[in-house]
């Protein structure tokens, strides 16, 4: 218990300092690129796996 109080405490410390904010700034970037990943890997998906499926055909089948 006393463990969980001292995470929470210290959470609570980063985010009133300025490593806080930095710590916040960071998470937010990383999840703005991870949301740009997961856009473009749904758009071009598809033709991703064609091309995959096209090569592994003419693999097997010269």
């Amino acid at each position: 218990m006393n463990t969980i109080k001292l995470f929470v405490i210290n959470l609570l410390c980063r985010v009133k300092s300025e490593k806080g904010q930095t710590l916040v700034e960071y998470a937010l970037i990383i999840v703005l690129i991870a949301l740009a990943a997961i856009v473009a890997m749904q758009i071009l998906g598809g033709s991703v796996n064609s091309t995959f499926t096209n090569a592994a055909c003419k693999l097997v089948s010269p």
